[in-house]
Formats: C-alpha cells, sequence, structure tokens
C-alpha cells in the first residue's frame, strides 16, 4: 500500500512570550505573515498528500491574513488548550477527511517559519520505512548548564544531547494511541511516543529550522529570510 503523508500545524497558540499584538503565527515578517511562510514551504514538498491547520476555535485573524496558498490546505477550528490536545483534536480532524491510521503525519510547528521544503524531504526519506517514525533535531554544541535560580548549580554533559526540532514525523494511529496515554504535559510528539517505550530516530536539522520564541527571534527570521532573498537573486 502506498504510504501517504500529512502535515499537521498547531496554529492555535497565542504566543504571549513573542510580545506581539494577537497571535505571534500572524506577525509579518518581510511578505507574509509567519504562518503564512510555513505553509509556502510545506506546500512546495511534493509528497505531502494534505495540509492541516489547526485553529483555535475562535480564531478570527486566519483568512485575513494568509493569502490562499494551496488546494491542499485546509483549516480546521478545534484547537484546544494544550498543544497535546490541538494536536489530538488535528488527528481527529485528519480521520475524518479521509486519513488512514496507517498513514505518516508531520507535525509542524507554525512558529518554525524559515522552514525549507528540502529539509522536509529529509525527513520523508529517513522515516517512511523506519518502524517508529522520527524528528528533525540538532546535535547540541552549546555547553549546558542546570539553574538555580539565577545561579549556575550544575553543568551537564553535552554527549548525546540533542535540541528537537519539527517536523516530528510519525503514523497516525502511533501517535494518536501516544497522546492518549501521555496526556496534556508532553511538550512535543516525539516525548509522548518515547513514553511508550519507543525510540524514535533523529534527522539532521538545520540551525535555520529555529523557533521563533522572543522578540529578538523575528529581527532575526527578518534577516534570514532577506539573506535567503539576496542569494536567490545572485544565483
Amino acid at each position: 500500500m502506498k504510504n501517504r503523508f500529512h502535515a499537521l500545524v498547531p496554529c492555535a497558540g497565542i504566543g504571549a512570550r513573542a510580545g506581539a499584538v494577537g497571535p505571534k503565527q500572524y506577525t509579518r515578517i518581510g511578505a507574509r505573515t509567519m504562518v503564512g511562510h510555513t505553509l509556502e514551504a510545506l506546500v512546495d514538498v511534493a509528497r505531502l498528500d494534505s495540509i492541516l491547520v489547526v485553529l483555535a476555535p475562535d480564531d478570527t485573524w486566519f483568512e485575513d491574513a494568509v493569502e490562499p496558498v494551496d488546494a491542499k490546505v485546509s483549516v480546521v477550528r478545534c484547537g484546544g488548550p494544550s498543544r497535546a490536545a490541538t494536536v489530538a483534536n488535528g488527528l481527529a480532524a485528519l480521520t475524518a477527511q479521509g486519513a488512514d491510521d496507517a498513514d505518516w503525519v508531520l507535525v509542524h510547528d507554525a512558529a518554525r517559519c524559515l522552514v525549507r521544503s528540502a529539509w522536509v524531504d529529509r525527513l520523508i526519506d529517513a522515516c517512511a520505512d523506519d518502524e517508529v517514525g522520527g524528528l528533525l533535531a540538532l546535535p547540541v554544541a552549546d555547553t549546558l548548564k542546570q539553574a538555580d535560580g539565577d545561579r549556575v548549580a550544575a553543568t551537564i554533559p553535552r554527549a548525546h544531547k540533542w535540541a528537537a526540532q519539527t517536523p516530528q514525523m510519525f503514523r497516525l494511529g502511533l501517535l494518536r494511541r501516544a497522546l492518549d496515554h501521555a496526556g496534556a504535559a508532553v511538550t512535543d510528539e516525539s516525548s509522548a511516543v518515547e513514553a511508550l517505550g519507543l525510540q524514535p530516530r533523529l534527522v539532521p536539522g538545520d540551525a535555520e529550522n529555529f523557533k521563533l520564541t522572543w522578540p529578538a527571534d523575528f529581527a532575526l527570521a527578518e534577516r534570514v529570510l532577506a539573506a535567503r532573498t539576496r542569494g536567490q537573486r545572485q544565483s
């Protein structure tokens, strides 16, 4: 049976730490909103059969903030009080749209708007025949410190430490079971799958695939996009 691939974009948060007016995913970065850049990159991944954006039930911004991107992009307003709940509700919506438990779901943060389609393809290539699935991630290069208030309590060895990114790619049925088992406290899909005793594959990501969280991140994203535009003009 042919593998089918679906992207699921949780887009129901308010982004309080970003200091934006309104949900941060609708902040403009260059010519598009954050989520607009995200969707543009995902649309360019030819193997994605569908892209589902999961909004908050009371979201009134999306249609005005995001230009129509592609026919395979659809929107549902069933976001929950946590990321895990939003993803779980999105999985239910995918099932209602005809997705099968054996289909692959690539969950990607709307706030990682600098993602490139080539990185998503790299993840699919690495995990399409994997028994578990996996995620984009980067080996940690910095020295890690454990804090006690504003003081260092300990230095943590960085060997074998990776910083998780998205997309994170798992079979729909497995991911639904993992989220049901893990509850709302998990902050990414991989940790829910790990709680079942499974070991997701680590697939090298890229430093530019960072999550826009703090106000300074938006200025950095602007610079990255400007550098990409210059590179395209010179090539």
